[in-house]
């Protein structure tokens, strides 16, 4: 998608984020999950958007930073109570670009495939496994891909219909680079608003062959942020990694 920047998907959809997410998981119980693991902290988040995983974490007590690109998304996060308490640094998150140690770093909902090549997501394991505290867990949650999805490389689905509004995603697949570029279309009387994405989707399998790569290791992997069992029906995953010199937990 030419002109397509790390922060354009951000800066794009920031003003209907939190709406446009409120069918994913319950937020809480993935700061629960994350707030077993981080102990008081601090815990890094990649990609912490408007804070909706970031701010439910830090009113557990845990000390929380975040990294994203786009500043429209920082301001929502912002405008939010408890905001001023994320310390937040603006930039790709693919290098990692922070100081310190972390017992925890987390990329939630799909967001580590905002990475749109195999070098880049390969780079921020590694960049991932130099920031983590000895001990300490990397957590990555996605979906398991499904080209089945794109009929002739392409998908046009209605998301949303009312007497004045329809929501439509577009998409194009391209199988051999595993990308998706999108567009969430709104046509309202007020006129037409887009607001484009990319992704490069991986395999779970692929993902823990990065960690390998990066000298880390699959500690834990559910099939969602209650521990479900994770299984060949399972639509998505959450999956823990550690250094691969840790001790068996």
């Amino acid at each position: 998608m030419e002109g397509y920047r790390p922060e354009t998907y951000g800066d794009r959809i920031a003003d209907v984020y939190d709406a446009m997410m409120a069918v994913l998981p319950d937020p809480a119980d993935c700061a629960d999950r994350l707030a077993e693991l981080a102990g008081p902290g601090p815990a890094l988040e990649l990609g912490v958007g408007t804070g909706r995983v970031a701010l439910p974490l830090a009113a557990r007590g845990v000390e929380v930073h975040g990294i994203d690109a786009s500043a429209a998304m920082v301001e929502g996060l912002r405008a939010k109570p408890g905001g001023d308490a994320v310390t937040v640094t603006l930039g790709d998150f693919a290098g990692v670009p922070v100081e310190g140690s972390y017992p925890l770093v987390y990329v939630v909902f799909n967001t580590f495939f905002s990475l749109l090549t195999q070098d880049q997501q390969v780079g921020c394991f590694a960049a991932v496994a130099g920031r983590l505290a000895p001990g300490g867990a990397f957590v990555l949650t996605g979906f398991v891909p499904d080209p089945t999805l794109y009929s002739g490389g392409q998908s046009v689905r209605t998301t949303e219909l009312g007497l004045d509004l329809v929501r439509l995603d577009a998409a194009l697949h391209d199988p051999v680079a595993q990308r998706v570029d999108f567009q969430h279309v709104t046509v309202t009387g007020d006129g037409v608003r887009l607001r484009p994405g990319a992704i490069r989707y991986v395999w779970p399998s692929e993902l823990d062959l990065m960690a390998r790569l990066a000298g880390l290791r699959l500690r834990e992997r559910w099939g969602g942020w209650r521990r479900e069992p994770f299984g060949a029906a399972s639509g998505g995953h959450v999956s823990v990694y550690e250094h691969a010199g840790a001790a068996a937990s």
